[in-house]
């Protein structure tokens, strides 16, 4: 069962994604990345966060803790800026959390350079994200985590972000189990993800048991948008879908990754275009985003 904890202080907002969530310290001493049942994305991208995050879990995935976070906006009231504070006033009670990584950093195409990720555990990314339809792990926004930090311990890759999978809930009478979905630009495709050994070993781990038993955790009031007639109903077509995905794996296992070499040359050919496409005063302007992902050498420190 997902735990419930209560914010006690505010920490920060996090204006990185369009959601804006905020850091909170909560009293079981905890410190959590909160979003907000009141963001412009809705409760459905709470409900992928769970069925997503908890699966990765069950199927051994590195993914942080999720809690169930009582808010009060009373505790955030300091926040200056208006906009914040009333998506803090229209998120008044159960929100999600997920366990705060200090010092992680984000896997970036320059840090992909440097950090290795077995072809195993990459397949078994990938499957999940197959499996669940995420279609937000680019090689341009990865949402996954290196930690810990240098010098602690070896980093590991981590799971976060899942609100944009389960894309197929957003059209339930559209929802096809077998449909196959373009992971060619996964953050991991260059890795050689062994999806193949994936799907032998995690699509028996989904049994409608294990489903039921996830989706169980969602709370009920972030499940009545209409579609269906009762909580209960939309955690069975979540059970149902799935499952009935999983068994057709065959259908949308994806397996053709461009290698590190063509996605490179992608990457050129985008930029020569969009250099054509200036105006001829800036065409000599440096690509001030193109640093490297660290100061430190990674090469020294990561296995």
């Amino acid at each position: 069962m997902l735990r419930d904890v209560t914010a006690v202080r505010y920490v920060t907002p996090l204006r990185s994604g369009g959601s804006v969530p905020a850091v909170v310290e909560a009293d079981d001493d905890g410190t959590y990345v909160v979003k907000f049942t009141g963001s412009a994305q809705g409760t459905r991208a709470l409900v992928a966060e769970v069925i997503v995050g908890e699966l990765a879990r069950a199927l051994g995935l590195r993914f942080p803790e999720l809690v169930l976070v009582h808010f009060d906006p009373a505790v955030a009231a300091d926040e200056p800026h208006q906009e914040v504070r009333d998506l803090h006033t229209a998120s008044a009670g159960v929100n999600l959390g997920m366990d705060h990584l200090p010092g992680a950093r984000d896997l970036t195409p320059e840090l992909a350079e440097v950090f290795d990720v077995d072809p195993v555990e990459a397949g078994r990314i990938v499957w999940l994200d197959a499996l669940t339809a995420n279609v937000d792990r680019t090689v341009h926004s990865s949402n996954l985590m290196v930690w810990p930090t240098l010098g602690v311990a070896p980093p590991r890759l981590w799971l976060i972000d899942h609100g944009a999978a389960l894309v197929f809930h957003h059209r339930w009478d559209g929802a096809d189990p077998a449909k196959a979905y373009d992971f060619r630009h996964h953050a991991l495709g260059h890795y050689g993800p062994d999806v193949r050994a994936a799907d032998a070993e995690l699509a028996p781990k989904v049994t409608e048991e294990l489903l039921r038993r996830i989706v169980a955790e969602v709370p009920d009031a972030w499940l009545t948008d209409g579609d269906f007639a009762t909580p209960d109903a939309a955690r069975e077509a979540y059970v149902d879908h799935l499952h009935a995905r999983v068994r057709l794996s065959e259908r949308w296992l994806p397996t053709d990754f461009p290698s590190r070499q063509e996605l490179t040359a992608e990457n050129e050919r985008r930029a020569a275009r969009n250099r054509r496409g200036r105006p001829a005063w800036l065409r000599q302007v440096p690509d001030l985003h193109g640093k490297p992902a660290a100061e430190q050498d990674w090469s020294v420190h990561v296995k």
